[in-house]
């Protein structure tokens, strides 16, 4: 049984769909969700070239475990600057965007077929000089002349194209049309034996699904897709897909299906929100996720409206808290960013009764094991254990967690940084919960790290729990 990929666009094409670029936090916490996913890939989009643009791409590559794919567009040739956007991610790749179709060719590129064929050969070496995986994806492939669509994607190959995307861009095929189109493909070009072939098509028509399953058929490995759908198969509905027809077409996905509906609601609420309200990062730039930069100058005003802005809502009383403990580092520092803040609204704002407590837990992880995690709380002197599994230790302990307490909070941020030096160093974690449109967090010290984790998991639920009796 081969394992169907399901590579996710939404990333690349969610400004786009908006009609409004997205803002820094509402990349990363889109990019956070779909990781959770176990998707094959995600999918970027070409840079810019503009600050924001590259660090929002670097800022992703570092967190996620999830393959990580970097478009460039051939036309703008900046492989090498792309490259350095994404190389720091545990799997990285870069997609190479080319148009092959005569009119495309011509209005994109302003280049003839042989001259275009150059430039593939040119872009495709020196995204493999950089990346160990590159794709080559062939936009508007079914409208692009037979003869010269098979010399691109050959030409691709002999590159170093580990990787192959045809695009129906116009999304006007149907079902049967596409399997002949695939099968074509599959006839006329000798390289795909060992290279991976997708394929991405829109939903013009409401045939994108359908030209999938016939791609499927005829031997594609991968479907590009969006989490929300809205112009390209929706990944709801490849799962389905899997689900129903996977003994039969001997295909399964690696995908957690099971996480799938409740990530398709938190993006739609980051995606859509409603008209009546504000997205919950609408009012968070760039700047302030990043470049906060406070000094002893600023006074309580400033202060709150930043605070404001990391998305706290606190009370007069824990506004003027944080204000206070804000003068005493200030005087200290030469200035405090959004990462001290974080840990002074954490540390001085909303303390609380603690109705959780550390009783145990035993931590189990490796490279060749899934993490687990068993925990005992204390709750009203009554102990609670519950067993989580995760992608790695802190994630199985979080598990655990939300399975004592029999409720899921969305993770907003979480941090962690050594306080002291050493082997036997002291780790500080940050996290972030949000409950009932309102941001609690919570903070831990421990030479263990997944223990000061753990607390400070602990010490965010607490205020909620607090807030909400």
């Amino acid at each position: 049984m081969r394992t169907l990929k399901f590579i996710d666009m939404t990333l690349r094409w969610a400004g786009a769909q908006r009609g409004v670029e997205l803002s820094f936090k509402e990349k990363l916490e889109i990019a956070r969700s779909l990781d959770r996913l176990r998707a094959d890939t995600i999918e970027l989009a070409p840079i810019t070239g503009s600050r924001a643009d590259k660090l929002a791409n670097s800022t992703i590559a570092s967190m996620a475990v999830t393959r990580i794919s970097a478009a460039v567009d051939i036309s703008a040739g900046n492989v090498e600057e792309t490259w350095e956007t994404v190389r720091s991610a545990a799997k990285p790749k870069l997609n190479i965007l080319c148009p092959v179709s005569t009119v495309q060719m011509e209005y994109t590129c302003h280049k003839k077929a042989p001259a275009m064929l150059d430039l593939i050969k040119e872009t495709v070496s020196k995204g493999r000089s950089c990346s160990e995986h590159v794709e080559f994806s062939a936009v508007d492939a079914t409208r692009a002349e037979q003869e010269f669509l098979y010399k691109a994607l050959n030409t691709a190959i002999d590159a170093g194209a580990d990787k192959i995307t045809v695009c129906d861009t116009a999304g006007v095929m149907l079902p049967d049309e596409f399997g002949s189109f695939i099968a074509g493909i599959r006839e006329n070009v000798p390289g795909l034996e060992d290279i991976e072939l997708y394929v991405e098509i829109t939903d013009e028509i409401g045939m994108a699904l359908a030209c999938a399953a016939a791609a499927v058929k005829e031997g594609a490995a991968g479907v590009k897709c969006t989490t929300l759908g809205e112009g390209y198969p929706s990944m709801e509905a490849l799962a389905k897909f899997v689900q129903v027809k996977g003994n039969e077409l001997d295909i399964t996905t690696q995908m957690r299906v099971t996480e799938l509906s409740r990530v398709v609601g938190q993006l739609s609420r980051i995606l859509h929100p409603q008209p009546e309200e504000e997205s919950i990062f609408s009012n968070l730039s760039l700047d302030d996720a990043a470049n906060v930069c406070l000094d002893a100058n600023d006074d309580i005003t400033e202060v709150t409206r930043v605070v404001r802005q990391l998305g706290y809502d606190l009370s007069e009383e824990d506004y003027a808290k944080v204000f206070e403990e804000f003068r005493r580092v200030a005087g200290k520092k030469h200035f405090v960013g959004s990462k001290e803040l974080d840990a002074i609204v954490a540390s001085s704002a909303m303390q609380v009764p603690s109705t959780y407590r550390i009783g145990n837990y035993v931590i189990n992880s490796g490279n060749v094991i899934t993490a687990t995690a068993n925990i005992l709380l204390e709750k009203d002197g009554e102990g609670l254990r519950g067993v989580g599994i995760g992608d790695g230790p802190i994630d199985a302990a979080f598990q655990a967690i939300e399975q004592i307490i029999g409720h899921h909070y969305e993770l907003d941020d979480f941090q962690i940084q050594t306080v002291t030096e050493g082997r036997d160093a002291m780790g500080s974690a940050l996290v972030k919960l949000r409950a009932g449109g309102r941001v609690y967090s919570g903070t831990g010290i421990s030479t263990d790290i997944i223990g000061a984790s753990i607390r400070a998991y602990l010490s965010a639920l607490n205020k909620i729990v607090y807030d909400e009796a």
